[in-house]
């Protein structure tokens, strides 16, 4: 632990067992926490102030969020997305993290724990997003590893739910490459911003199937 920050720090490589804290539904949860998460490629820290200019370099592409409910493409779009995801953390609802490349230092995008329902060791991965220029060198498989390595083997999770755009092939079709299972899909689940309704395909992972899906993304990440 940092004494300095309260963060827990972690790799791929330390495997702890166990659940977090007490849940009680009048209270603040405390079962996910602020936590940085270091793979090889890539490392988790909690979003923070200091990732913000980083981030500007990478966002402003409407193709990193074409199936989204948010347009983050210019400052003041990626300053509201960044405000809220910080106020979400701030009252424990979020865990949002800036994805930092290892070989640049540098935030290359984001993604976070959501949907937290700590009496019943469910969460969601939602809000994942890397630039171009970083999209398939593997950094956002390894965030998902990491994400879902410390879901499940320190924070005792039961449950790890992921959803999409309906429309979006490229999503469905990365998590069903590390081994999640389609759900199904819920109709008319959101409005877009240009008005339409979308439709959200669901996924999930859930804690027997865990050391199946950790090796299958091992075995990607080694190819």
């Amino acid at each position: 632990m940092n004494g300095s920050s309260g963060r827990h720090e972690t790799g791929l490589g330390r495997r702890r067992g166990g659940a977090g804290p007490g849940y009680h539904p009048f209270m603040a949860q405390s079962w996910v926490t602020p936590v940085t998460l270091t793979g090889r490629r890539v490392r988790l820290e909690p979003l923070d102030e200091r990732h913000f200019e980083d981030l500007a370099r990478v966002a402003y592409d409407d193709a990193v969020w074409r199936w989204t409910i948010a347009k983050p493409i210019d400052e003041a779009g990626l300053r509201a997305w960044f405000d809220q995801a910080s106020a979400n953390a701030q009252d424990t609802i979020e865990l949002p993290f800036a994805t930092i490349d290892l070989a640049t230092d540098r935030a290359i995008g984001s993604s976070r724990y959501m949907t937290i329902v700590p009496e019943h060791r469910r969460l969601e991965i939602g809000w994942t997003w890397v630039g171009t220029a970083f999209q398939r060198t593997g950094a956002n498989r390894e965030a998902k590893l990491l994400q879902l390595s410390h879901a499940f083997e320190t924070l005792g999770a039961q449950r790890v739910e992921f959803k999409t755009h309906a429309r979006n092939v490229q999503s469905r079709t990365a998590l069903l490459g590390i081994g999640a299972t389609f759900e199904g899909v819920l109709r008319h689940h959101t409005i877009m911003p240009d008005g339409s309704n979308r439709d959200s395909a669901f996924y999930g992972v859930i804690a027997p199937e865990w050391p199946a899906v950790r090796a299958r993304i091992e075995g990607l990440l080694a190819r």
